[in-house]
Order: C-alpha cells, then structure tokens, then sequence
C-alpha cells in the first residue's frame, strides 16, 4: 500500500469537529455550484439495470458490481460508478431548457480501483452535475467559462473555510488552462502523470483540456469512456476535445490532486465517431445510445466533482479517510492509527 505520512502531520480536529466542518463545506459549495451553474438538486439511483446503456464504464476495464434482484424476476443490477449518463437523461425527463440543470449526491463502488492510498477509496462520492446546453454551445470556449464558474465556486468554499475554520487560503486567484497536447510538448518525454504533476506545481491550479483523444505521438493522456464526453471534435485552435480534468496541487501532500472530469457530451456523430475508435459499435443497440443516436436526448455538459477530496483538500488532511468512512485494508488502518491519523 501506498500511505504517505507526511512528516510532522497532525490535525486539529477531533471527530465530532472534522465532522461538523465536513457538512458546512459540503453545504457552502453546493450552495454556490447551484447558483453559479443555475443547477437544481435531484435525487439520483445507487443501482441501475444492467444493458440499458446507463452504466458510466469509465476506462472499460473495471468491473461494476452486480447483483439480482429478486423481486424482478432475478434482473440483473449494478451500482453505479458514475451517473454521466443517468443525468442526460434526467435532463430529457425533467425538460431542462439550454442553461439549466441538475446536481446530485453521487456514491458508487469502484471495486477495481487500481490502489487505496491517501487520495484513493472504494466508496467513491461525488456531486455529479449536468446542464442542458444549445448546439452552439459546442465549442472551447464555453466549457472554459463552465470550469471558471466551477473554479469561482471552489474559491467561494475556502474562502468561507477561511473565514469561519482557520482555514488559510492557498489556491490561486485563477485557474489555468493547458491542453494534453501542449502538456506533452512541454515536457517530452515525462509520462502524463509527471506532466500533470509539473504542471500542477507551476500553476497551482490547471484544467487539463482533452482527455481521451490521441496525441501526436500515438498515445492518450488518460482513458475516458467513448458514449459520454467529447474527445475528438477540433476546436478551431489545431487541437480536438471538449472535455478535460481539473487539478490542484495539495500542499499536505506535496503533489497534485484530480477534484473533477467533466466535458461536454457527445452529439450522435461524435459518439458514433468514439465508438468506432475504441471498438464499441455494439453498445449503439443499447437502449440509451439509441435515444442519443434517434435525437431523443438533450445536449449537455457536465460531470463529477469529488466531495471527500475537496473536504480533504480545502479541511487539509493527508488522507481521504479522515473525511469519509473508507473501505481500507489492515495494513492501511495500522500505518495511519500508528501515525495519529483518525480514520472515520
């Protein structure tokens, strides 16, 4: 296991005040994500039914968690990883105009997650968000003013943990924007997580533009399914995707920290275009591609924000676990108990 225990680290909080201080920052940045992204709270499922298209199968290789439900005929279920599409169309049920939208409380299982360590966690949750956007929407500067409306609710939550908490502020004013491409010319050579991690350090704050598409040299930046963000439509600007992940560097930890992945969502000739590239034309029988691809479904941007990392970051604690209740093998619970880390 990966457990960094930065040297002299100790919080300040007891249980009962790191829980207190959880739900007012929780509270503070819903509050100003809705009123800046004009977003209204719906309740979202744990579980949908398996082939019906509304699973997020994030990079393809994880392994949702299913169960049968007995009393439907043993159907098979699976808790969710994601909602990226379960919102969409939510949108489509609920009849949102082009600049409006929904957030919700977001918690899935990611059973395959590759490591449990200070920033990584089975239980996964997120306030994952949409909003219902016009065609001409489409294009690099809108998804810029989004992450700038996202960033702006971020820095009204520790500016309120600064003043309510102690909480000295510490990111900066604005946050940067760097597509992979760049990122890649910039530091040939370095694998994409040092990259991110360089950046990241420079910057202090960086939205990573294109997550998904190749780069000149034949690789991608990162995975990212094919059926929900954009990640191969040119933005006028030599460079292709309209989608990408929002990175701040974590003092505690001394690195670079991922809080959102967010894009706006494929149109039918671009998930068309997506499937074919990764091998997946089979999924355009599934019941929600069909509605995407049949015009049935509004376009849309959205994505994920992580609640417990933004707690962690903005509350300064060096593992996630000191504000969620964490799946964590021994070896985990031992290092941190040892290092007076109290894992909820």
């Amino acid at each position: 296991m990966n457990t960094m225990i930065p040297a002299g680290y100790k919080s300040a909080m007891d249980v009962f005040s790191t829980e207190r201080c959880i739900k007012f920052l929780k509270d503070r940045f819903e509050a100003s994500l809705a009123r800046r992204l004009r977003l209204r709270r719906v309740t979202a499922p744990l579980c949908v039914k398996c082939d019906t298209g509304i699973q997020d199968n994030l990079n393809g290789v994880e392994r949702p968690v299913q169960f049968p439900v007995r009393g439907d005929g043993d159907t098979r279920y699976e808790v969710v990883q994601s909602l990226a599409k379960w919102k969409r169309l939510a949108l489509c049920n609920y009849n949102f105009a082009p600049g409006e939208g929904i957030y919700t409380d977001m918690n899935a299982l990611r059973p395959d997650e590759d490591s449990l360590d200070n920033t990584h966690s089975v239980y996964v949750d997120q306030w994952d968000w949409e909003r219902a956007i016009a065609p001409a929407d489409r294009n690099l500067d809108y998804l810029k003013a989004v992450v700038g409306d996202i960033y702006t609710a971020i820095k009204d939550t520790e500016w309120e943990m600064d003043d309510n908490f102690g909480m000295t502020q510490f990111l900066p004013e604005e946050i940067t924007f760097i597509h992979t491409e760049d990122l890649a010319e910039r530091y040939p050579g370095a694998p994409s997580q040092e990259r991110e991690r360089l950046a990241c350090k420079q910057h202090g704050a960086v939205f990573f533009i294109g997550i998904g598409g190749e780069l000149p040299d034949g690789t991608i930046h990162d995975g990212r399914a094919p059926d929900y963000d954009d990640w191969t439509t040119p933005t006028g600007d030599g460079h292709c995707g309209l989608n990408g992940d929002i990175f701040v560097w974590n003092p505690v930890l001394d690195m670079p920290l991922e809080l959102s992945s967010m894009g706006i969502r494929v149109d039918a000739p671009t998930m068309t275009r997506q499937l074919e590239i990764r091998g997946c034309d089979d999924r355009k029988d599934l019941p929600w591609h069909r509605m995407l691809l049949d015009g049935k479904l509004p376009q849309s941007v959205g994505g994920g924000i992580g609640q417990s990392r933004l707690c962690m970051l903005l509350m300064k604690r060096a593992h996630i676990g000191e504000v969620q209740v964490g799946l964590w093998p021994q070896e985990v619970i031992d290092t941190c108990r040892d290092a007076g880390i109290q894992l909820l």
